[in-house]
């Protein structure tokens, strides 16, 4: 770990509570992670509380980065579950800290999609986004209560078989931290910049449009008064979305923080937003490649994923930074319902054009995981509808291998760069993904036996109430069941584009 700059530290002194904040990934994401400097700044802003981090690559997570203190001597662990893959990581540091009187709390993304398989390890979750609520948070845990979304474990048990409901909070976006830690992250030193949160778009297999709904924008304002703060402390802002350039004002907050002579990284955009000032922009930013997600090859696929974009505007993008940016990353997912080879080999035209184009490509290539709340989330891992009772899911995965191999081959033949993940492992973070507490308490025995055990989860799921329905985002059911069913329509037809 590379030093940092941490204004948030507070020292502790006798008769404050401990609270252990624990990103269990790598420093460099946790760094980058501008929820989590949110809440470690709002614990210490708390008169009595004290807040230290732990990072999976820091002490094994077992020590804090501020003082080195062990995890087990602190009152409160706060878990911040990003990754279905962190699961491991959390089932075996809680289990070592079986003795320990300390209350476990676990937040993030995944508690919202579905906290089931984490019941075993966690007495509390906190159903929703937390900003501006870590005080509250704390009081009630410490208090042995419940409240609105702040739930025990055997709460969310409970709710997961019944009709009841939880709303997930979803607060404004009006301020902004301002003070922050810098240190060296993903997107190297720099200041975060949230610029918007949830997405306006309705990719099928998204789930952060689903969980972050509605979109919300920060005032473009309020994001140049950050940058400013920033250029006291480091030369560089990095931009925080799903879609950076999909905010309404966002060449005019780009264009202010390039003109205060900071270097600006968008961490996301959509490529149906690129044109000519957006790419004299991206310039100006500093950037030095661009990245493209199609996700499909055919046009066929991509409406299946509803990715709203065409190849015509893929190269309209790609044309507009021509001369000016000369890397281009491509992301694909494959195991899509209805694929076929015609698709897969779609993917290798579609990233040789744009090689040919002028561009030096590289490619990463995973397998989609059909998440809980999104339309695809009763698809079967691997796309094969013969896989429905989940008894040929080990095929579903050897065919998914062939598929990357074939991909592998085509990239290489045309010397393109391609990261092609297993498939193993998004089959595990498919059943982590759909899991209950009883896929939680097999966590301590590696992937290997949890795949060999939940097979059936890698089926198309059926249309009954589903155990993560409790948890409220403010779609219908029925809708979203609708929506896969229309989809499979444009799936199963037998031509690829």
């Amino acid at each position: 770990m590379h030093a940092e700059h941490n204004p948030l530290f507070k020292r502790w002194k006798k008769g404050d509570k401990r609270v252990a904040l624990v990103y269990p990934s790598s420093y460099a994401s946790g760094i980058a992670n501008i929820g989590l400097q949110q809440i470690y700044a709002e614990v210490n802003s708390i008169e009595g509380f004290v807040c230290e981090r732990f990072y999976r690559d820091v002490f094994d997570c077992t020590r804090s980065v501020e003082t080195g203190t062990h995890i087990k001597d602190f009152d409160v662990i706060l878990f911040s579950v990003q990754f279905e893959e962190d699961y491991f990581r959390v089932a075996r540091i809680l289990s070592m800290l079986e003795n320990t009187k300390a209350l476990r709390v676990a937040g993030g993304p995944c508690v919202i999609e579905n906290p089931l398989p984490l019941t075993p390890y966690f007495d509390y979750f906190y159903v929703g986004e937390v900003d501006y609520d870590v005080e509250r948070l704390l009081e009630v845990v410490i208090s042995d209560t419940e409240d609105e979304n702040i739930l025990k474990s055997e709460t969310v048990l409970e709710l997961s078989s019944s009709e009841c409901k939880v709303n997930v909070r979803k607060p404004k976006l009006e301020s902004h931290l301002t003070e922050q830690i810098v240190g060296e992250g993903v997107y190297g030193e720099c200041y975060l910049i949230e610029v918007g949160r949830g997405c306006r778009r309705s990719c099928s297999f998204c789930v952060v449009r689903q969980i972050y709904s509605p979109c919300r924008w920060r005032d473009w304002k309020t994001i140049v008064e950050v940058g400013r703060r920033a250029k006291s402390v480091c030369k560089k802002v990095a931009l925080i979305s799903p879609s950076v350039t999909d905010h309404p004002e966002a060449k005019e907050f780009m264009w202010e923080l390039v003109n205060m002579g900071l270097e600006v990284s968008p961490s996301s955009m959509r490529a149906d937003t690129i044109d000519q000032e957006m790419a004299d922009l991206l310039v100006a930013c500093g950037q030095k490649s661009v990245t493209i997600a199609p996700e499909a090859g055919s046009e066929r696929m991509r409406r299946v994923l509803r990715k709203g974009i065409s190849e015509e505007e893929i190269f309209e993008a790609v044309n507009c930074i021509k001369g000016k940016i000369n890397n281009v990353k491509m992301y694909y997912m494959i195991g899509l319902p209805g694929e076929s080879d015609e698709d897969i080999d779609a993917i290798l035209r579609l990233t040789e054009k744009v090689k040919k184009s002028g561009f030096r490509v590289s490619v990463s290539v995973n397998p989609l995981v059909p998440k809980p709340h999104t339309p695809l989330q009763f698809a079967p891992f691997g796309g094969a509808f013969e896989s429905k009772s989940g008894k040929n899911a080990l095929d579903s995965i050897k065919e998914l291998k062939r598929k990357t191999g074939l991909l592998e081959k085509g990239f290489r033949k045309l010397g393109i760069r391609a990261n092609v993940e297993k498939p193993e492992n998004f089959a595990v973070q498919t059943i982590l993904s759909r899991g209950d507490a009883e896929v939680g308490k097999y966590l301590l025995y590696g992937k290997s036996r949890l795949l060999r055990n939940f097979r059936n989860m890698l089926g198309e799921v059926s249309f009954d109430r589903l155990p993560w329905e409790f948890i409220n985002h403010g779609y219908s059911s029925n809708r979203i069941r609708r929506e896969y069913e229309r989809l499979l329509e444009i799936a199963l037809k037998t031509v690829a584009v």
